[in-house]
């Protein structure tokens, strides 16, 4: 399968933003946008399907590529499907919502594939990669919003920043999200506006409340906020708490996170608590979590329950093994095989999320599992210099991979069972450039944890070779 990467260097093309152009879909990128070769230099093209003839609008030319939007459709791809939300074109989240499912499904493993062509790691032309699985309703699924918080026309506005800019696109309604984060968040908009508490102003960096998060306990149904603010001052804090108590019962948890200034991050470092408990619990499979403010969880409460189930699957651990699970967060993998193995053992570089992954692990009387601040890399050569000795070992990084010296680590320890969780396949496959030295690629797993975007998620099943 031949991808764009393959291609040789771009002929120059002289063209203008603005200037209109036929063009032919050939496939999906890895950000979900249509591609397609104008006189053989690249364009990327949002909302656009393959095999979709389209007269494109140039948005942006470059010596490499050029970006474009759909000026008019041609000829419409059969695969296409009616868009639910309206602003689906304007916000990230949203990228593949044009696309029946069951392509999206495909084009999910197809993206597997293209990544393993660009980065080549041993044998990966010989790979076994499995349908990608799904849901039964791709539909409000994300148990969690975090949602920016400005005023547009003299309202207050949440919802998220169009692509490349800080431009807030107000979402009343949003498809994708469990119905109760968008009721909770809708009704917070009003009593900030009700109240007049000072919404934050990026230009001037002035004003109180940047950021709402709002997490639902697929469980329980119990809701906690956080409010993330340009100060520790909540100016009508108890007026506010005490609407939210009246109005809105399912909220259990009410946090603020301070994060002062215009820094990229949402998140600062001081969390406090300002009404009910300090977390929330959810139940996956038969363990139950506390989540604290900034613990991650997975998104998706139903495809969670696949994802581990495969990950189980694919690690097979005897009550004879040690586990280490790396990227810990808050113990759900380890805590969710402690029961299989002798011992578990993890690690996170957030604070917060290791205290929740060992109180999680009394929470549910698992005497046999033990989490510790750090990074892997830093982490398991103190456990091997312990005499610590390495059975089985699972990985789920973030989207940038694996760390060098942490892979490093991996191939000292010699894990005879090893499983990768991967939420990006390019630096997944990137990774098992250096892995496959050691170990082989039995399978590859994709499990769609967003559907209408473009992520997937991946369990691979590595063994020595």
């Amino acid at each position: 399968m031949k991808t764009y990467n393959d291609r040789t260097k771009s002929n120059a093309v002289n063209m203008e933003v603005g200037t209109r152009f036929p063009l032919t879909i050939k496939q999906i990128g890895i950000n979900g946008e249509g591609i397609g070769y104008y006189k053989h230099k690249i364009v990327f093209i949002p909302n656009a399907l393959p095999e979709e003839l389209v007269t494109a609008e140039a948005t942006e030319v470059t010596d490499r590529y050029i970006r474009a939007k759909i000026h008019t459709m041609r000829r419409e791809s059969q695969h296409r499907v009616p868009t639910r939300d309206s602003y689906a074109e304007e916000v990230g989240g949203f990228e593949l919502e044009h696309l029946s499912y069951p392509q999206q499904l495909k084009f999910k493993r197809d993206l597997v594939m293209q990544s393993l062509e660009k980065f080549k790691p041993r044998g990966y032309n010989k790979y076994q990669i499995r349908a990608t699985l799904g849901m039964e309703n791709p539909y409000e699924y994300r148990n969690k919003a975090q949602f920016q918080i400005r005023i547009i026309d003299g309202h207050v506005a949440a919802g998220l920043f169009k692509p490349g800019s800080h431009d807030l696109v107000d979402l009343e309604e949003c498809s994708v999200q469990m119905p109760a984060t968008m009721k909770v968040m809708r009704a917070l908009v009003q009593m900030i506006e009700d109240l007049e508490i000072p919404v934050y102003d990026e230009e001037a960096n002035s004003g109180i409340i940047k950021t709402i998060a709002v997490r639902v306990a697929n469980e329980t149904g119990n809701v906690q906020v956080t409010f993330i603010t340009n100060s520790p001052k909540l100016p009508k804090k108890r007026d506010l708490l005490a609407r939210m108590a009246e109005e809105l019962p399912e909220v259990t948890s009410v946090m603020q996170n301070i994060n002062k200034g215009k820094g990229p991050l949402i998140w600062g470092d001081e969390t406090v608590h300002l009404a009910g408990s300090t977390a929330i619990t959810e139940k996956i499979g038969d363990l139950q979590f506390r989540l604290s403010a900034r613990a991650f969880l997975q998104l998706n409460p139903q495809q969670t329950d696949v994802l581990y189930a495969e990950t189980k699957h694919a690690l097979r651990v005897n009550k004879h093994d040690t586990l280490v699970d790396a990227y810990a967060g808050i113990g759900t993998i380890g805590l969710s095989l402690a029961t299989k193995v002798k011992q578990v053992v993890g690690m996170e570089v957030i604070e917060d999320a290791v205290k929740d992954a060992n109180f999680n692990a009394a929470l549910n009387g698992i005497d046999n599992a033990q989490y510790e601040v750090g990074t892997a890399e830093e982490i398991i050569p103190k456990w091997l210099e312990q005499g610590l000795q390495v059975d089985a070992m699972v990985v789920d990084p973030p989207r940038a991979g694996l760390d060098e010296k942490l892979m490093e680590q991996i191939l000292l320890a010699d894990p005879e069972k090893f499983v990768y969780v991967s939420c990006n396949p390019s630096t997944l496959a990137r990774d098992l450039v250096t892995l496959t030295e050691r170990y082989n690629v039995e399978y590859m797993q994709p499990v769609d944890m967003m559907p209408q975007t473009p992520k997937c998620e991946v369990v691979v099943k590595l063994v020595r070779n």
